[in-house]
């Protein structure tokens, strides 16, 4: 169920089982300046969820914000036809059964009015074929001073299953928002991430939301500097 965490924002998680490990996933949602709102990286479109957001407003924007997290943004669409379907660029290419209105620009610096967003550049993960590019998009919702990530850092804590917090602490995202070993041996252009996480940096925010892991309430941008901090050296 939708669950708010801060002023125009609110998440809703589902579990979720990757390489075998429950690390659950999260939908956030998010009221622009002109109420509208904004789902990035939907989850199964559930009616207690559904009907929470008709409380809130009118969905008119199904955001997927990397070459990953598309899964349920058709079934929303589906509930939501009026909504812009919005995809992370190379989607379209990838997916093209997808109902996709607009693909996102690779120099799109505001998505929406409230919304500012940027590619994160050079950042590749292990798929299930092997080292695959995300070309993930990052958000900020200035009204909530949230940044929002999908699958560029993880932040798995005591909360989670046994098996999980085992093997993130070996490989990385246990008690700490950062990517895992993995994606540093697939990311081989380190000058273009470290250029990314500078202009992340930049922002002004405090709370950090990702799709996998517990939402970081205070001291995201100091967090986030330290998991990164073997593409910023």
């Amino acid at each position: 169920m939708l669950r708010k965490i801060g002023q125009g924002i609110w998440v809703a998680e589902q579990p979720l089982k990757y390489f075998g490990l429950n690390v659950g996933t999260r939908m956030t949602a998010l009221r622009l300046a002109n109420g509208e709102l904004a789902i990035i990286s939907p989850i199964q479109a559930i009616d207690g969820v559904l009907n929470q957001l008709s409380e809130l407003g009118p969905v008119k924007h199904i955001i997927a914000p990397n070459l990953y997290h598309y899964l349920f943004a058709a079934e929303f669409k589906q509930r939501y036809p009026e909504a812009v379907f919005w995809a992370a660029s190379g989607l379209e290419s990838k997916k093209p059964e997808l109902p996709i209105d607009r693909v996102i620009e690779y120099n799109t610096k505001v998505l929406l009015d409230g919304l500012e967003c940027l590619l994160f550049s050079g950042f590749r993960t292990l798929g299930v074929t092997g080292f695959d590019a995300l070309n993930e998009y990052v958000f900020l919702h200035g009204a909530s001073r949230t940044l929002i990530l999908t699958d560029a850092a993880f932040h798995f804590d005591e909360s989670f299953p046994i098996a999980t917090r085992l093997v993130t602490r070996v490989i990385g995202g246990y008690q700490r928002l950062s990517p895992s070993i993995l994606e540093k041996i697939a990311t081989t252009d380190k000058a273009k991430v470290r250029a990314s996480v500078e202009q992340v940096l930049a922002w002004d925010f405090e709370r950090v939301v990702m799709a996998h892991g517990s939402i970081v309430e205070q001291n995201g941008k100091e967090k986030l500097k330290q998991g990164y901090e073997w593409f910023l050296g």
